[in-house]
């Protein structure tokens, strides 16, 4: 298995022949407003390019994961392109009549805690709570997946969430092999965080049997935490073996233990 971080939530994930598009933003900077203006400087979205590497990547695809409608992991240009190529998309119940009325080929649709067969293995729903406290409520509904392909390490993409009795029983029950994180701990102008705090990442990767990739970072406006903040913390909490922090455009390949 060989993860190419994209930017954001966005990457690309080879696995044989098949290439796994996980929450297409690929606009241009500056192409989605600002997610916050008074917290933090009102700066338009995505703040960076797109690796050059990317577009290679994308003539790769096979398979398309989106965890939910937000613009900072599905804008106009994601919708094109995956309308354009019309590549199979899995994604939550919740979202699929939507994802259809835009013209995407929804080939797989998922229900939390549910589990289909997917590329030779299983692909199970997984739940998430965007944010602390009351801001959840307005959020919407999101979801992660827990991957199982045979010869490959286990995958748990959380996608948009907090640290909640549910993710933490994913990594008691399953000890996925690969996590994936949002670690921007992203606030909007009113109400708590709503993704994990640094706080509730270090009790995260602390619980986390495998490996932890960090993404979300550095590319929204309400995004503070930065890579190097992040690596610091792990260094001092002694986690920096179990992290891998991407640059934009970076490549890891992992194989199961």
């Amino acid at each position: 298995m060989r993860y190419h971080h994209i930017r954001n939530a966005t990457a690309v994930i080879e696995i044989g022949s098949e290439a796994i598009l996980i929450d297409p933003m690929l606009g241009e900077p500056g192409t989605i407003e600002a997610f916050t203006k008074d917290r933090f400087p009102a700066i338009r979205n995505p703040l960076v390019e797109l690796p050059a590497k990317a577009y290679d990547l994308l003539k790769k695809v096979t398979h398309v994961l989106i965890t939910h409608q937000h613009a900072d992991h599905l804008d106009e240009a994601g919708v094109n392109f995956l309308k354009d190529n019309q590549l199979p998309i899995t994604c939550s119940r919740l979202d699929a009549e939507d994802l259809k009325s835009k013209g995407l080929n929804v080939a797989r649709e998922l229900d939390y805690n549910s589990t289909q067969a997917f590329l030779g293995g299983t692909i199970k729903g997984t739940p998430a709570q965007h944010g602390y406290g009351e801001v959840a409520k307005y959020m919407g509904n999101v979801m992660g997946f827990y991957i199982q392909l045979p010869n490959e390490p286990s995958l748990y993409l959380a996608s948009d969430t907090i640290l909640t009795d549910e993710v933490a029983e994913i990594l008691v029950n399953n000890a996925p092999e690969i996590s994936v994180i949002p670690c921007g701990s992203a606030q909007l102008d009113a109400y708590e965080p709503i993704l994990m705090t640094v706080e509730d990442i270090m009790r995260f990767t602390n619980l986390n049997f495998g490996v932890t990739i960090c993404n979300h970072l550095e590319a929204l406006n309400h995004c503070p935490t930065k890579r190097n903040n992040l690596k610091e913390k792990f260094k001092e909490q002694k986690l920096s073996n179990k992290v891998w922090i991407p640059e934009d455009g970076e490549s890891k390949t992992f194989k199961t233990t």
